[in-house]
């Protein structure tokens, strides 16, 4: 994806979306329905940009959704953001029939996860973005570095909900191991179950000691 390079306008705090503040990782809802600058709503089909502020004042980050008429009322002597992508505007009627549909049990674990921000889980986030990217639920945006790493951000193909995910850098050898967590978190009844097997396989191979 070619990243645009434009100055932002200033705009006031009003039209602002605030994040909830994490060290590393954030969820950010689904994008307004009109322009940040012209107040003018979209409509279907049609393309707009989302941009990602940094928010000095609570150490996360701030969105906005502009037309491109918007986007080209920008000054150029404004703060550049963080990240910004062109995407293509979905009404929340549509939005809605392709939940009903789609919703997955790896979406919610890794809305889930990130919301928490659990040191401990941090891999996981990660592992379950890229599963969800490969299923082509979220697009990968973007990937800026920061002095805590790297950060990717992903963005939900039909909802446009953002999710802002450290990259642990996992080793290749740690990779089957993490996948095999995810499943554990996601269906923890299936993977409990399986060293219950493992026991009376242990168990048998012990008979013939008995002779």
């Amino acid at each position: 994806m070619k990243r645009l390079q434009l100055p932002l306008p200033f705009l006031p705090l009003i039209y602002l979306t605030r994040l909830m503040p994490f060290a590393d990782s954030w969820h950010i809802k689904a994008r307004a329905h009109h322009c940040s600058v012209t107040n003018k709503p979209f409509s279907e089909g049609q393309p707009f940009l989302t941009a990602l502020f940094t928010d000095p004042g609570s150490d996360g980050y701030l969105r906005l959704d502009f037309s491109e008429d918007g986007w080209g009322t920008r000054n150029e002597k404004e703060p550049q953001p963080f990240s910004f992508w062109r995407s293509v505007y979905r009404p929340p009627e549509a939005e809605t029939r392709i939940e009903i549909v789609e919703k997955d049990d790896p979406e919610a674990l890794l809305a889930r996860l990130v919301e928490e921000d659990e040191a401990h889980t941090e891999n996981a986030r990660y592992i379950l973005a890229v599963m969800l990217e490969r299923r082509k639920l979220l697009i990968e945006t973007d990937s800026q570095k920061t002095r805590s790493g790297l950060l990717r951000i992903y963005q939900h193909r039909h909802s446009g909900e953002i999710f802002i995910v450290k990259d642990p850098q996992i080793p290749l050898s740690e990779v089957a191991p993490l996948q095999a967590e995810v499943q554990q978190l996601l269906a923890p009844g299936e993977t409990e179950a399986e060293p219950a097997n493992g026991d009376s396989e242990g168990e048998s191979s012990s008979g013939p000691e008995s002779n």
